[in-house]
């Protein structure tokens, strides 16, 4: 089914997804309607345009791909399930995500991956083409975050206060030199190339989806992220 969102109001655009018995469905000339696949499962939806916020929130198994840029907070509390962003993504993406995984091509902005929990099978992942505003993975609590750098602009690959209140989880970053003023509860481990299979495999996955080189991303320097076992947030939570 195609639907044409233009002019259309975004609860009407939900309802013609939600009610759409076809399992492919692409929606055109999208222009900032939110709440796209809230809540849903086994459809496979392509948008050309500029979803507006909360693009598949609490998702339990579609797979998006948004042929453009993205608003705030895709992905928000998502379940399962992946979305494809083939431009940017704005503030809070992957907020609370407990599930699913989330492709940027290009940047995305603060507070990326803010909340994100894992719990037995449901590890959440964010693999992220160019850099990330301030504050990506505050508060988390378990899944992978990855930030490629791959940007033309000559910017930190992160912003500030990267991992503040981070006490649990991973975040890889892309580059040769430590981050400056990382958050006193995370340690920093230099890896001379990408050795961690999950991490490896969920960049294999976006140089596939994005047609990039492997190697290009493999075989160079990261800082793994993770929290210090010392540090005053563990103590706060209960951890599996």
């Amino acid at each position: 089914m195609q639907i044409d969102a233009k002019d259309l109001h975004f609860s009407a655009l939900g309802r013609a997804v939600r009610e759409c018995a076809d399992r492919e469905i692409v929606i055109k000339n999208c222009i900032g309607q939110r709440y796209i696949a809230s809540g849903l499962s086994g459809k496979d939806i392509a948008i050309y345009g500029t979803p507006g916020n909360a693009l598949g929130a609490y998702l339990d198994g579609c797979r998006i791909a948004v042929h453009g840029n993205a608003q705030e907070a895709t992905g928000d509390t998502m379940n399962g399930g992946e979305i494809d962003v083939y431009g940017s993504a704005g503030d809070a993406t992957g907020y609370a995500m407990r599930g699913g995984r989330i492709f940027v091509l290009g940047d995305v902005g603060y507070r990326c991956g803010i909340h994100m929990k894992a719990y037995k099978e449901n590890k959440p992942a964010i693999v992220i083409g160019g850099r990330a505003g301030s504050f990506l993975g505050e508060y988390q609590a378990g899944g992978i975050i990855v930030v490629l750098g791959d940007s033309e602009e000559n910017k930190p690959i992160i912003g500030n206060f990267c991992g503040t209140g981070m006490h649990g989880g991973e975040i890889f970053l892309r580059c040769d030199r430590i981050p400056t003023r990382l958050p006193a509860q995370v340690r920093a481990e230099k890896l001379p190339r990408l050795a961690d299979a999950e991490a490896e495999a969920l960049v294999r996955q976006w140089c596939a989806l994005f047609g990039k080189d492997e190697k290009k991303f493999l075989n160079a320097c990261y800082y793994r992220l993770t929290p210090d076992s010392d540090n005053p947030y563990r103590q706060m939570y209960t951890v599996n």
